[in-house]
């Protein structure tokens, strides 16, 4: 066992996982620290937590007891993931969760790289950019829970963790992984403890990879995995094979959204063009949880011969989710539809359902728990970071997609591109 993944986020732990298999590396998800015994065959394990908006000494806990268990396992480097849009607030958690990971290991330095060109997600100057807009002007800024408003990562990581930050520029990147060490030396030896490095591009993770090969705890978004998996995978994997393991099966389907971000607003609103769609209802999911549901899980049946999978909704744009929240409160109604989604997920698996196509990380990892699903094989990608997945111990299959991934036609073609 080479690596040993921390994600915060369920969606973000598939992301990194099909990032990790596409570029080499065989590699098993775990949803949660596994309670029971598990043996694991696989260059890597990623860890998906729930831990990106809790409180920041829960993501401490939830961290620390992930390292332990992967210890255990036997993984020799570590890499902390996040979201790619740095989701985190001057209270944590990604600082509090990296300080406590360098205090475990008894390392003095890591990095920052929340790149993910492929996605738009790139850093210039220690600026975090989503497609042509910094962080701070995109979307996330209107974030229910985590709303960035600044871009800069130097700034972000010292505002909410003990150390100071430091860059390493795409003029350094440019000239290889050599004048990258050299730069990490130096940055250390001025007493450094976190260093961004911009990524404009593919090669500037290449060439992260090669430099931080060796390091033992790394932190950053999926990105940086293309590199270091490129570094670190097995002589003769075939990562085929993999993806084919994970290949969806299963003839019943539904799409669940709980996502608000700006790309899964334009994914709803496409999807409702093409299929079957209903809207949850906030106040239903609060006074009449287990009625609601079986009403759900019915309507939901009654469309099981349609072409297209029916999808049932918690998105919202900025201004409807500002007048849900202000009505029921952000924790109140977000708890509310998470546990409304999961009496409607456990209603429909009694019935027969055996793929499920989920839009959003919290609401990914409430479905994958109430499935019990606790390890699963990773499968072809649907979109960039966002591939099918199958249960190691059961006949069922997820897409989970973090809430900016994806084109705007996903959900259809989730059904129609991946088929057995």
């Amino acid at each position: 066992m080479r690596l040993g993944v921390i994600a915060d986020d369920f969606t973000g732990a598939t992301d990194i996982a099909s990032f990790l298999v596409q570029n080499g590396m065989s590699t098993v998800q775990v949803n949660g620290v596994p309670a029971r015994s598990l043996t694991l065959q696989a260059d890597a394990i990623v860890v998906s937590l729930k831990s990106r908006s809790c409180a920041a000494d829960k993501a401490v806990s939830d961290a620390l007891q992930a390292l332990s268990w992967l210890q255990q396992q036997g993984c020799e480097r570590f890499y902390f993931k996040y979201c790619s849009t740095f989701d985190s607030t001057p209270r944590g958690n990604i600082g509090p969760v990296t300080d406590a990971l360098l205090a475990a290991l008894g390392e003095t330095l890591t990095i920052i790289s929340p790149s993910l060109p492929v996605n738009g997600r790139t850093v210039y100057q220690g600026h975090l950019f989503v497609m042509d807009q910094l962080l701070s002007d995109s979307g996330m800024r209107h974030h229910p829970v985590t709303p960035m408003t600044d871009s800069n990562l130097l700034r972000l990581m010292e505002a909410q963790a003990s150390g100071k930050a430091g860059l390493i520029n795409s003029q350094t990147l440019d000239r290889g992984a050599a004048a990258v060490s050299v730069a990490l030396d130096e940055l250390a030896q001025q007493g450094v403890r976190y260093v961004v490095l911009d990524a404009l591009s593919e090669q500037h993770l290449l060439t992260q990879g090669e430099a931080l090969r060796d390091m033992r705890l790394v932190t950053g978004g999926s990105g940086l995995a293309i590199g270091l998996a490129q570094q670190w995978a097995s002589a003769g994997h075939d990562s085929r094979e993999a993806q084919i393991a994970g290949a969806p099966q299963g003839q019943r389907a539904v799409v669940l959204s709980g996502s608000c971000s700006t790309m899964t607003n334009r994914q709803v609103a496409r999807y409702r063009q093409q299929a079957a769609s209903c809207a949850v209802d906030v106040e239903r999911a609060l006074q009449e949880r287990d009625h609601y549901a079986r009403e759900l899980g019915d309507w939901v049946a009654a469309h099981q011969q349609d072409a297209l999978a029916p999808m049932l909704f918690a998105t919202a744009d900025p201004d409807s989710l500002q007048r849900i929240q202000q009505q029921y409160g952000a924790e109140r109604s977000s708890e509310a539809i998470e546990q409304l989604f999961a009496a409607v997920v456990q209603d429909l698996q009694q019935r027969g359902w055996q793929r499920f196509i989920v839009a959003g990380g919290e609401t990914s990892g409430v479905v994958a728990q109430t499935l019990g699903i606790d390890a699963f094989h990773i499968g072809p990608a649907i979109s960039p970071g966002v591939p099918w997945v199958r249960a190691v111990s059961q006949p069922v299959s997820l897409a989970l997609k973090s809430g900016n991934f994806g084109d705007e036609n996903f959900f259809a073609r989730a059904q129609t591109e991946f088929t057995v």
